[in-house]
């Protein structure tokens, strides 16, 4: 009979597919510890901002494994399931809440945007009590003015970010989320190293029957892919630095923060702001809610977060010409 050589004895299936083991085991491991991972070049946030779609490598790796027929790399894929789920496990369930009190509506309107009025007709028709709007062009203003007057009677516009209302608004101003100091701001501000920019953020009171609450419209700074610098976050993160501080001295007990983001909440520069305010995407939304780009939505970087108010739904609305999709919500006192 013959024997089998031992150094020539085929893998069993707790050897074979090393790659494959290790490969899963990394997945879990930056899942599980992605708060860890540096943010030089902006990688941490590159990462955190498509963190929800590292979820994919899971099925590819367990094709592999099956086609290699590894139980190691099958048991090492439980790090990375377990990993995905107890961060997004919870969203696909419905977490709405039937009533609310207040409809709010936040929309980049895209200063490439080639219908206002017919972008603004869409929003009027979503029935929101506050609508903000961001990205607009000093000319497209006029027409959103124009446009929502008859539904909004209450606005306030601030350099190219403008909140709508149903309801009375009072002491509105600038926020400078520009520079990463916070403060009144002038419509425009001039600097001797850049070119005069509008502000990108307000702040208004609205005068509700449950007494004040305060708004803000917020336009974060854009993210850029360098090609030697890597993913370029530094306006977007000192914006969020700057709007920290605001809500953080915000006096009224009632806050609403409505905007574009440039960044998802799983991003570690909004902990600051996430952990003083709730999204209501994730406190009452289902699924992930992504809003960017409006083409084929890979992540929700247009937020509304709240704070002394209860979420009770949340919901995107459907394309309005601009390259972000509206987001919507229920809140209550």
């Amino acid at each position: 009979m013959r024997r089998a050589v031992p150094g020539l004895a085929k893998p069993g299936p707790w050897t074979r597919g090393p790659v494959l083991t290790v490969a899963a085991l990394l997945l879990g491991l930056l899942l599980a510890l992605h708060s860890g991972i540096t943010d030089r070049g902006g990688l941490g946030s590159l990462v955190e901002t498509f963190l929800p779609w590292f979820g994919l490598f899971v099925p590819l790796l367990l094709a592999g494994a099956l086609w290699r027929r590894s139980a190691a790399a099958v048991v090492a894929l439980l790090l990375p399931v377990s990993a995905w789920l107890a961060l997004f496990g919870g969203v696909f369930s419905d977490r709405s809440q039937p009533g609310g009190d207040l409809t709010l509506v936040s929309h980049n309107v895209g200063a490439e945007n080639a219908d206002p009025a017919g972008t603004a007709r869409d929003l009027t028709a979503a029935g929101a009590d506050l609508l903000a709007l961001q990205e607009m062009t000093p000319r497209a203003v006029d027409v959103y003015a124009r446009e929502l007057a008859a539904a909004y009677p209450y606005h306030s516009v601030q350099g190219t970010v403008g909140l709508w209302s149903k309801l009375p608004l009072s002491d509105s101003r600038a926020v400078d989320v520009l520079r990463g100091d916070v403060g009144p701001l002038a419509k425009t501000r001039r600097s001797e190293d850049r070119p005069v920019e509008p502000p990108r953020a307000l702040r208004a009171t609205v005068t509700t029957e449950r007494g004040p609450l305060a708004v803000y419209v917020v336009h974060l700074g854009s993210v850029r892919l360098m090609p030697r610098g890597g993913f370029w976050t530094d306006s977007r993160d000192a914006g969020a630095v700057a709007l920290t501080k605001a809500v953080a001295a915000e006096p009224n007990e009632r806050v609403v923060v409505l905007g574009d983001m440039n960044g998802t909440t799983d991003d570690r520069v909004f902990d600051g702001l996430t952990s003083r305010l709730r999204s209501v995407q994730e406190s009452a939304g289902r699924g992930f809610g992504f809003s960017w780009p409006a083409s084929f939505p890979v992540a929700r970087i247009d937020q509304i977060l709240v704070g002394g108010l209860a979420p009770k739904s949340s919901w995107v609305l459907p394309d309005t010409g601009s390259d972000h999709l509206p987001v919507a919500a229920r809140v209550g006192w």
